[in-house]
């Protein structure tokens, strides 16, 4: 101890041990920085989170029981969502839209969310809920083609295809409403139906309300009525035709009676939409007040379907 004490005493700065800790702590927090990115992991479309957690809820409050084969549908469903997005990166990359720097956190995310994509799909397959796959088969196709676009620059403002991969994202209601039951029942294609359609009309309603808002305030001060009307007639249509149809379906009894209510609620906020066009807001004003939308239908579905 005393050779110890002597040497700290002529080299009282020398502190290795301390350093070298401090180092090795500094290049895992930067190795863990170059993996663990926020834009990568995660969709950065924060709206699209609505799509896929909407039907969840749907199918699993219709179903009635959460179990552990639930919880394996819940993670697979959402894996398979957010794998979207490290694979989207990886295209850019590839085809020069994005700094190849973010490849190793992409790759780094597809592989963490194809691991639990496989142990989701294993333990559904363990609890004899293994022909839920089926439901994926179409998924494979639509997101095969939006890559396609994000190769070619072109995914953005494609209402068509969003509107399709809304459809396969809604499959996540007869999904969770099966396996809650523990069976088969004609009515699961009824949500997938009708959350779709909900999924559609919103989509339309929001493309209209960004075409409001890149209308100049001077051009807007001279449109009539009937213009706003005009303009809005493709999102009116979408929102009328999920009552007409949510309601005849509740009156032959094929669903339940008051379903319609949540939709009427969706017609109703369409009709605001082409009465007070939104020029001027920003993007996140749309944003938020779409989100509270879907947000009140999927609450009002989920208590009159009840």
């Amino acid at each position: 101890m005393s050779l110890l004490s002597d040497f700290l005493q002529l080299y009282p700065s020398w502190k290795p041990i301390p350093t070298l800790r401090l180092n090795s702590f500094s290049c895992i927090l930067t190795e863990m920085h170059s993996y663990l990115k926020k834009q990568v992991a995660l969709p950065q479309d924060h709206g699209s989170w609505v799509f896929i957690l909407s039907p969840l809820l749907i199918g699993i409050f219709a179903g009635g029981i959460f179990q552990l084969s639930s919880f394996y549908l819940v993670v697979a469903a959402m894996t398979a969502f957010l794998i979207r997005q490290p694979l989207t990166v990886i295209v850019k990359a590839m085809s020069g839209r994005r700094s190849t720097a973010d490849l190793p956190s992409a790759r780094f995310w597809l592989l963490v969310y194809g691991i639990l994509i496989a142990v989701a799909l294993t333990g559904l397959i363990l609890s004899d809920n293994g022909t839920i796959l089926y439901l994926a088969v179409p998924g494979a196709p639509v997101f095969a083609w939006h890559l396609w676009l994000v190769s070619k620059r072109a995914e953005r403002k494609q209402a068509g295809i969003e509107v399709i991969a809304t459809g396969v994202l809604a499959l996540a209601a007869p999904a969770a409403y099966w396996v809650g039951i523990g069976a088969y029942d004609p009515l699961g294609w009824w949500l997938w139906l009708l959350t779709w359609l909900q999924s559609a009309a919103s989509i339309i309603y929001a493309y209209l309300r960004l075409s409001q808002r890149d209308i100049p305030p001077e051009q807007a001060t001279v449109k009539s009525r009937g213009d706003w009307w005009q303009m809005g007639q493709r999102a009116l249509l979408y929102t009328s035709f999920n009552v007409v149809l949510s309601f005849g379906l509740g009156i032959f009894l094929q669903i339940p009676f008051w379903t319609f209510i949540p939709f009427l609620m969706q017609w109703l906020e369409a009709l605001w939409g082409i009465t007070h066009p939104a020029v001027g807001w920003k993007p996140v004003q749309i944003g938020v007040r779409q989100l509270i939308i879907s947000i009140l239908w999927t609450v009002l579905f989920i208590v009159f379907w009840r």
